[in-house]
């Protein structure tokens, strides 16, 4: 098995390391996939890292049948994105989500089928700027990925091993990919999220006993959850658990969101948690408390509240 043909669908951030990464691998034919005005925005090209990359934009229709579909969406595109997936996979194609969240695969092969999905995750700190996007290649840890279930050395496993090899990308086959994901959604849930509403760099966990208090009660209930479904973390290598070394001025995808006046991945977060608690009568009082602070913000951020004085007297109660 060797793949031939890949489809990118989500060229943000994320999307950006996997174009850096194979835009010009030789013999490889390898599109964007975007329609409207997206489609022409990403046509004039956008930069990573300094370079300017063109690669060709499909519909997906163009992209049906491709051996290796790879989504790169933000959670809040993922539903309105199930048509295009759909339309993509044909018989033989395997597809990787590098989502944030443990919840994308079910979702994606709800619609297209779970045998299609290969899991996986990426860790990459990554940042929009003015100039395009930027990440550092030495720092990065890259694509975590492999079989929920044995055989792990699956042919599709190393066609993917073969497909990146010599492009930079940093690639790494787990035996223990569910394990691997919710160690990342840990990261996120108790990194990602106290950060965002303080709207301060991730050196407040160290320089703050408070902060790391917050992120410590986000992280004992997302651990009772993962306990409760029989998900044990500890077979993670405790080196994997750690992401990018990174200054303490850092701001993680949410804050960057908020600063941004974007909606957040708040729902994939929090909100599966706390879906999650109450399915398994486990009380998630700092997420749920986390979930409607950066809810409000986002209200924020779409001026909900931006009074001028002319409003009706609100009363305290």
């Amino acid at each position: 098995m060797e793949i031939q043909s890949v489809a990118l669908l989500g060229a943000g951030a994320v999307g950006s390391y996997v174009i850096w990464g194979l835009a010009q691998k030789s013999g490889l034919h390898f599109g964007v996939i975007a329609e409207g005005a997206r489609a022409e925005k990403l046509r004039q090209g956008f930069v990573i890292n300094d370079t300017v990359y063109h690669p060709p934009v499909w519909t997906p229709q163009q992209a049906h049948g491709v051996d290796l579909l790879i989504v790169a969406l933000k959670y809040g595109a993922l539903p309105g994105a199930l048509d295009t997936i759909q339309t993509v996979v044909g018989e033989n194609t395997t597809v990787m989500s590098l989502m944030n969240g443990v919840d994308s695969e079910e979702i994606i092969g709800a619609r297209v089928g779970a045998e299609h999905l290969l899991p996986a995750l990426i860790k990459i700190a990554s940042r929009r700027t003015e100039d395009g996007v930027r990440f550092d290649p030495a720092t990065t840890l890259g694509i975590i990925y492999g079989e929920l279930n044995a055989p792990f050395d699956s042919a599709r496993v190393g066609a993917v091993e073969r497909l990146f090899a010599g492009t930079g990308v940093n690639l790494r086959v787990t035996e223990h990919i569910r394990e691997e994901m919710w160690c990342k959604f840990r990261l996120n849930v108790c990194n990602n999220l106290p950060q965002a509403i303080l709207g301060a760099g991730i050196g407040c966990y160290r320089d703050s006993e408070h902060m790391e208090a917050i992120r410590s009660g986000l992280r004992n209930e997302l651990e009772a959850i993962a306990a409760a479904k029989g998900i044990d973390m500890t077979k993670v290598d405790a080196s994997t658990v750690h992401g990018s070394p990174a200054a303490a001025s850092a701001r993680f995808s949410t804050l960057q969101d908020l600063e941004a006046g974007r909606h957040t991945e708040i729902d994939m977060f929090s909100g599966a948690l706390m879906r999650m608690g109450r399915e398994l009568g486990i009380p998630t009082p700092y997420n749920d408390y986390t979930y409607h602070m950066i809810k409000a913000l986002e209200e924020k951020n779409d001026g909900r509240f931006t009074y001028d004085g002319s409003e009706p007297l609100c009363w305290s109660k």
